[in-house]
């Protein structure tokens, strides 16, 4: 599928590239920062896996790094505005699909069974793990913004953005369970004024 054996083209030199579809568009259209985002946000969750994780959370990590690619090859090719005429090829094309959002479900519903209910806003920190997954989720909400603001002005699939709302939870909840119990960190709304 990719085959990769020379990483410069100079094809990208007066500002813009290639869609997966071939065509041209600026490096500033919409839909190239919007997976631009979604690589930025897979290599943020590339460090927080280089951190100590619980068992199981690098292999779910390396699944949505791997999710996110599918995620990348949808929003770069767009599809047709036409769903009546489009072709095989176009039908074929890698897409964004329900059952891996509702992989995500599962695993927000598995790790936020045991956490205590929150009563506060939680601060992002508290354990270097934890505030590095609120770094993912921001990277995470912004990808989405992108993607709902490109969705305003070209076909986008409604699955795409219901990945990355998903995902963002999932990231929230994992940063939750990254700080010992008790030790999170909680909004205290005007906690440090003077009295």
């Amino acid at each position: 599928m990719v085959n990769l054996t020379r990483i410069y083209t100079r094809g990208g030199d007066a500002g813009e590239t290639s869609l997966g579809d071939g065509q041209r568009v600026s490096k500033a259209s919409r839909r190239i920062v919007a997976y631009g985002t979604v690589d930025e946000l897979n290599a943020t969750l590339g460090v927080a896996r280089t951190l100590v994780l619980p068992d199981r959370w690098d292999a779910w990590l390396g699944r949505i790094q791997n999710d996110l690619f599918d995620l990348g090859a949808d929003l770069c090719v767009p599809e047709d505005e036409r769903a009546d005429r489009a072709s095989e090829r176009d039908r074929s094309r890698l897409r964004i699909v329900p059952e891996q959002t509702a992989w995500l479900e599962e695993r927000c519903d598995e790790v936020n069974a045991p956490l205590a209910p929150l009563t506060s806003f939680v601060l992002p920190g508290g354990s270097l793990l934890a505030a590095q997954l609120h770094v993912c989720r921001t990277v995470c909400r912004r990808a989405e913004r992108e993607v709902v603001e490109l969705a305003a002005s070209e076909r986008v699939s409604a699955d795409v953005i219901a990945y990355l709302n998903r995902l963002s939870d999932l990231l929230f909840i994992l940063s939750r369970g990254a700080n010992p119990s008790g030790a999170e960190p909680l909004w205290v709304p005007g906690g440090q004024r003077a009295r």
